[in-house]
């Protein structure tokens, strides 16, 4: 499925998954600390050209996800806009009071939490689960029985909603020889979990059993792959630093609002 949406690559895929995880934290505990409403525009605006342009994954794809992570946002923040403190009325109705301050405290909150998913959703789409386990068994010390489950568990994944919707395909069939009152309501759930369930555990006892055989345990190891560190790593700490640099200089001399705190 990753493979089908993704249309293009760039420098950003390989760069290792521990860079992109460092820069992460990072900018979460950055925009926290940011009260510049200007500062907030331009950075969710210039990460989402960072995503537009080094997602490599096909427009309506990314649509989607912006598209979601706005609506979220803009959710997440409403309980904020709507009960508020401020001087300056926009609207109110009941217990509903929206103020200037409390809309754009509300905003800003939005533009913090679509910031970092942007740069979270670049981390997804340009990084190779394997990569990810591999990484972090080199260079973090991970355990790789540890590792290794996590990668084998997530790989079930696609297992189970491959069997989902061939067990729902066949009770379609089957329920046409069936009184309705066979599976409706509670019954009909019984009939997917109770069987999508058993199937999965027996597949998950295999593989624990496949993976116990072939030697998945602690200690040394050798790696089929390998995920080194380069010079693009460097190249996007570089352009990370100049997303964040620009934003500021922005804010500074062309400043769109001009709320330097949005705390009061």
């Amino acid at each position: 499925m990753y493979e089908a949406w993704k249309r293009y690559f760039t420098f950003v895929d390989n760069v290792n998954i521990i860079t992109k995880l460092g820069l992460g934290v990072f900018l979460f505990f950055f925009v926290i600390f940011v009260h510049n409403f200007d500062v907030m525009i331009y950075l969710t605006s210039l990460m989402l050209i960072f995503l537009l342009i080094f997602g490599g994954m096909k427009f309506k794809v990314t649509a989607l996800f912006v598209v979601y992570t706005v609506i979220f946002s803009i959710i997440s923040a409403l309980f904020m806009i709507f009960y508020g403190d401020g001087t300056h009325t926009l609207f109110k109705l009941g217990i509903i009071n929206i103020t200037t301050e409390s809309l754009v405290r509300g905003l800003h909150l939005s533009m913090r939490t679509d910031t970092v998913t942007f740069f979270g959703i670049v981390m997804a789409f340009t990084s190779q689960i394997v990569m990810i386990f591999y990484s972090l068994m080199q260079h973090l010390k991970v355990k790789p029985k540890v590792a290794y489950a996590f990668m084998a568990a997530i790989r079930m994944v696609p297992l189970i909603i491959s069997s989902f919707v061939q067990l729902r395909k066949s009770l379609k069939m089957r329920y046409q020889m069936v009184d309705k009152s066979n599976y409706r309501g509670f019954a009909r759930m019984k009939h997917l979990i109770i069987p999508l369930l058993s199937q999965n555990i027996r597949k998950a006892h295999q593989l624990s059993v496949a993976m116990e055989k072939k030697g998945f345990k602690d200690g040394p190891r050798t790696y089929y792959y390998y995920a080194p560190f380069s010079y693009r790593d460097i190249l996007f700490i570089l352009l990370f630093a100049a997303i964040l640099i620009i934003a500021v200089l922005l804010a500074h001399y062309l400043p769109i609002t001009g709320i330097t705190d949005v705390r009061g």
